[in-house]
């Protein structure tokens, strides 16, 4: 009875840990293992010693990610290509609480790439104080410093991830009828069609690991881009023979931000998150590496996608 009492227990924080760390790594998949070596610690720990359970599995799960962050550093140095952050699907718990701008703007795939340029201690201040709502003097706990120290660290943090564009927030049918218009102009095979929907400084990055060959660099300014969509986005091609064949559009919300998904034979292929403002989309993240779309391919065997996109192929 007491073994399930604990078991419980953690099971009723698992899903707060778990948002915890996709914030603080950016993957998914690395979330889902730091949660389960901290259950492995917490089915090993002392009771007698664990005075406020909630409290102790966040300090364990914040060290076990600050650990992976000075790892994961070093790991992105030898990535081939540009690193992004592993899109989800909406509705997925690991995203976390969303009842606010800034928790929304902190699971963003813009944010998550933002916070790469924090340390690993900036990041984990910024994300329980941001999204979470620890104090600072929970925060200093948990990282063993002093409240005031918690408090430079925070500020230090907000000046590196200051975004001066407010988002526009989005529902599925918002989302669609955005995806839909950039799908038509990117494939018009009229550059100014798909400028027209830019900002003149929008930027794309591409995230094809060692399978896909993407860009080598963030690309910037409208015209760039649309060049350089209308080129890739054509459906013939040795690109889509290694992904597959032409694959299916669909739209979707991912990490809060509408998103062209393609799937072909119920897995995705490639997902292009868009950054919308009031001025336009500022920016594009492709996703195509295989490995960092494992998640959102075991959301997508339950996900409700609505129907296709039109074919504009």
């Amino acid at each position: 009875m007491l073994l399930t009492r604990e078991a419980d227990l953690f099971e009723g924080s698992r899903g707060r840990l778990e948002a915890i760390a996709y914030r603080l790594l950016g993957s998914a998949s690395d979330a889902e293992d730091v949660v389960q070596e901290t259950y492995l610690r917490w089915q090993a720990a002392d009771r007698a010693y664990v005075d406020a359970p909630e409290a102790w599995l966040t300090k364990v799960l914040t060290n076990l990610c600050l650990n992976q962050l000075t790892s994961a550093r070093a790991r992105r140095e030898t990535y081939v290509g540009q690193w992004l952050p592993e899109p989800v699907l909406a509705g997925d718990p690991i995203l976390g609480p969303a009842d606010t701008v800034e928790q929304r703007e902190s699971v963003s795939i813009a944010m998550l790439t933002l916070m790469e340029r924090l340390t690993a201690k900036e990041r984990v201040v910024y994300v329980l104080r941001e999204a979470f709502g620890y104090t600072h003097h929970e925060i200093a706990d948990l990282l063993d410093i002093t409240e005031s120290n918690c408090q430079q660290v925070y500020r230090r943090a907000k000046q590196h991830l200051a975004v001066e564009r407010a988002r526009i927030e989005v529902d599925e049918a918002a989302a669609r009828r955005i995806v839909e218009e950039f799908l038509a102009a990117a494939v018009s095979g009229r550059t100014d069609e798909l400028v027209r929907l830019l900002t003149d400084d929008a930027t794309i990055i591409g995230d094809g690991g060692a399978f896909f060959a993407t860009l080598n660099r963030p690309l910037v300014g409208a015209e760039r881009i649309a060049t350089f969509v209308r080129l890739a986005i054509k459906p013939t091609g040795a690109k889509w023979d290694k992904l597959g064949g032409k694959p299916t559009p669909y739209a979707a919300i991912v990490n809060g931000r509408p998103a062209l998904v393609l799937v072909d034979e119920d897995r995705i292929v490639g997902v292009v998150v868009l950054e919308v403002t009031a001025d336009g989309i500022a920016a594009m993240h492709a996703h195509v590496n295989p490995d960092k779309l494992a998640f959102a391919n075991r959301q997508w065997a339950t996900y409700a996608p609505g129907a296709p996109l039109p074919d504009l192929w």
